[in-house]
């Protein structure tokens, strides 16, 4: 198989439970809002959009769906680990995106308004802090310098294509 094809399928393989967290929390959503209606300053501490229902279930869907993963290809290191492992996958991500929020609304941008990079990247970040605190063996010896990349190039363009499906289907605002 071709290097850079084989790269791009582990760096995807390897974030999705991150992605799957993410794109879960945007679909399903949720009517109670994390941070109370609590402004800070002249804007929502985080927004309407960021609930405890997308949290719980955008947690839940990435980290089962990682568990699967798991049972396929033994994907995450050994039991019990691979617990922690995914737990950071999908917990960082939404602690991530929850702080990509907290920024965006610090700049005065509301919400649906675009922050490129802090919009794609910002559940990655998170991911990836919680795997290097707290599975950072697993986190070196999985993501190389070129899984890195990859991620980083790829996550972008996968970010704009779901957020676009999720325009069309209703569950977006507005399609970036």
């Amino acid at each position: 198989m071709n290097p850079i094809i084989e790269t791009v399928i582990v760096a995807i393989w390897l974030m999705l439970p991150a992605y799957i967290t993410n794109a879960s929390a945007a679909f399903f959503g949720g009517k109670t809002p994390i941070d109370g209606g609590i402004f800070w300053g002249k804007s929502r501490l985080l927004g309407e959009g960021k609930t405890y229902e997308g949290l719980l279930k955008g947690f839940s869907c990435g980290f089962l769906f990682g568990i699967f993963q798991h049972l396929f290809l033994n994907s995450f290191g050994l039991f019990p680990f691979f617990l922690v492992t995914l737990f950071c996958l999908s917990a960082g991500a939404m602690l991530g995106d929850l702080l990509g929020s907290f920024i965006k609304r610090r700049v005065g941008l509301k919400r649906g308004a675009p922050l490129p990079l802090v919009d794609q990247l910002d559940f990655v970040c998170g991911a990836w802090l919680l795997l290097f605190l707290f599975a950072r063996d697993w986190f070196i010896e999985a993501f190389s310098l070129d899984i890195i990349i990859a991620v980083i190039i790829l996550t972008p363009l996968l970010h704009l294509f779901t957020n676009y499906v999720g325009f069309k289907i209703g569950r977006k605002r507005v399609p970036w």
